[in-house]
């Protein structure tokens, strides 16, 4: 579903911020990214939503070569992909059922299918009886928990998320995760970015290790017994 070949990315000043990465997650997998911060997470995701372009190698996304793709392709391409940032960068001037419904207002879908999904991954994230509420009304975890609606209301097929528990406390950042875990198991490809180790290895998912812009290692964590499922 997600393959880096051999990509560098340098940033202007000569900053390297990855250097000959090649890394594949599968389509259904759920990977974690960690690593120090500077190490190049960030990067990756942003590598993904084609927010940035790699200064050499080649990045594949659902059989699809990123360089090829024309800068008119990419909005559609983004709609593909969900993205969910740390600090969530929701409309405070507009309601939680408007924060969720700006995707697909933008790529043109119907009044109707847009009360539908949006009620839906209002509901998906057990916010469907805050749907009037601004962002501001509602905690952290709840403005998070909106964010990732938003996020999967076009139904992507790729969701990835930086640092998306990094405001927030132990208990609401396991929320978070458990959530994540459920938006998986139906399908959706997931790479999360997380400086937050213990976490992490509660999920027991595969963990690539990045360090000074290279892949140390890309390995699965077996979850401990008792934990969230």
């Amino acid at each position: 579903m997600i393959r880096f070949e051999n990509v560098s990315k340098r940033y202007d000043g000569g900053r390297e911020a990855l250097s000959s990465v090649s890394i594949e997650v599968a389509a259904g997998e759920l990977a974690f990214l960690t690593g120090r911060s500077g190490a190049g997470k960030s990067t990756v995701l942003k590598l993904v939503a084609l927010i940035e372009r790699p200064t050499r190698g080649q990045v594949i996304v659902g059989g699809r070569q990123l360089s090829k793709l024309s800068y008119r392709e990419i909005p559609a391409y983004r709609q593909q992909i969900g993205m969910v940032f740390q600090d969530n960068r929701l409309l405070n001037d507009r309601s939680a059922y408007e924060n969720v419904a700006l995707p697909l207002i933008i790529s043109g879908t119907g009044q109707r299918e847009i009360g539908r999904r949006v009620r839906a991954a209002l509901d998906q994230v057990g916010l469907l009886d805050r749907e009037k509420y601004p962002p501001r009304a509602l905690s952290a975890g709840e403005q998070q928990r909106l964010s990732i609606a938003r996020a999967v209301v076009s139904r992507p097929a790729v969701l990835i998320a930086d640092e998306p528990t990094g405001n927030l406390d132990p208990e609401l950042s396991l929320e978070i995760m458990t959530l994540f875990r459920r938006l998986n198991e139906v399908g959706v490809t997931m790479v999360i970015a997380s400086h937050d180790l213990p976490l992490v290895e509660r999920f027991g998912s595969r963990r690539i290790v990045l360090s000074g812009g290279h892949v140390s290692s890309g390995e699965t964590v077996d979850r401990p017994a008792g934990a969230a499922t």
